[in-house]
């Protein structure tokens, strides 16, 4: 995944620009990754990130706890 313009992006092609990290694709890694705020010391970004497109990627819907 990478960071582009506040939100996490799935780079499933590895052909993104920028500074990418891996994450298991299941449900409880995103969720600990965000409890710990992992991703933004891992991409070395400032604030917090909007990760709706990944967690639509790792097939957990909007509404359900991660």
């Amino acid at each position: 995944m990478v960071a582009t313009g506040g939100r996490l992006v799935a780079d499933e092609r590895r052909r993104l620009p920028g500074r990418g990290a891996w994450l298991h694709p299941v449900p409880d890694c995103l969720a600990k990754a965000e409890r710990r705020r992992a991703f933004t010391r891992a991409l070395r970004v400032p604030g917090p990130l909007d990760g709706a497109e990944l967690k639509r990627v790792l097939g957990v819907s909007a509404g359900e706890p991660v």
